[in-house]
C-alpha cells in the first residue's frame, strides 16, 4: 500500500466535527501517516511472527529468524517455511505456536487458497473471514490487514490494547475501555474509523509513563 486510499482531508473534517478530542489529536500530532505495508503474503508473515510481543523482541526474533535463509532481507517463501524444521525455529526464538500458524500460512497460498486479487474486492467482513480462516490469523491480523495493507478507512480494532489504552488516555478515563465500550466510544468516527484508532496510539505513544 503506498498510501490511504481515500481522501484524508475529508476524515480530518469528519472527525473534527464529530469528537473534538480527537481533533485535538490531530492537531498535536500532525498528518495521518500509516505505516507501509509490505507485499499482502509478506505483511501477514510479519504480523503471525510480532503477535504478542513487544516491537523492539519481536524485531530481534524477525531478524534470527530470516538469517536462517540465504537471503535475509527478503521474506522467506512458503516453500522455504514448509522446509524449516522445529529445531531451526526454536533455534530463531520463533516459538512451536507460531511456527505452526507460519506453515499454515505458506501452505494456504502454497495451494491457492489466499487469492490476494480476490481479497482487495472484498468487503471487510468477508476478508475477515477469510485470512481467520487461516490458523494463526485472528481478529486483530485482520483488522491490521485491512488498515494497513489494504487501506480500509473504517476499521475500528477494539481488540488492540494500544487503541484502547489510547482511549483511556485521551478521554481521561480511570481504565482501559472494554472491547464494548471502546466501540461505543469510536462509533461517531465512520466511516473513518480507521484514522480515528491510528491517534489512539498516536495518544498512548505521547502520554508520559505511569
Amino acid at each position: 500500500m503506498s498510501g490511504p486510499r481515500f481522501s484524508v482531508r475529508r476524515a480530518y473534517a469528519h472527525l473534527r466535527a464529530v469528537d473534538p478530542v480527537v481533533g485535538g489529536l490531530i492537531e498535536r500530532h500532525g498528518p495521518f501517516r500509516p505505516r507501509p505495508s509490505d507485499d499482502p503474503y509478506s505483511a501477514l508473515v510479519r504480523m503471525i511472527l510480532y503477535q504478542q510481543l513487544a516491537g523492539a523482541a519481536a524485531s530481534a526474533i524477525e531478524r534470527r529468524w530470516r538469517s536462517l535463509y540465504a537471503d535475509p532481507d527478503a521474506t522467506p517463501s512458503p516453500e522455504q517455511i514448509l522446509g524449516t524444521g522445529d529445531d531451526e525455529f526454536r533455534g530463531a526464538g520463533v516459538s512451536r505456536q507460531k511456527a505452526s500458524y507460519l506453515r499454515d500460512l505458506a501452505a494456504s497460498v502454497q495451494a491457492g487458497r489466499l487469492d490476494w486479487q480476490r481479497l482487495d474486492g472484498l468487503a471487510d467482513e468477508e476478508v475477515v473471514a477469510d485470512l481467520t480462516a487461516v490458523r494463526g490469523v485472528g481478529e486483530w491480523t485482520a483488522h491490521m490487514f485491512l488498515m494497513f495493507h489494504l487501506g480500509r478507512p473504517d476499521v475500528l480494532p477494539v481488540g488492540d490494547l494500544g487503541v484502547r489504552a489510547g482511549m483511556r488516555v485521551a478521554y481521561g478515563l480511570d481504565v482501559a475501555p472494554t472491547p464494548a465500550r471502546a466501540r461505543e466510544i469510536g462509533a461517531p468516527w465512520a466511516p473513518y474509523r480507521s484514522v480515528g484508532s491510528w491517534y489512539m496510539w498516536r495518544a498512548v505513544e505521547a502520554a508520559p509513563p505511569q
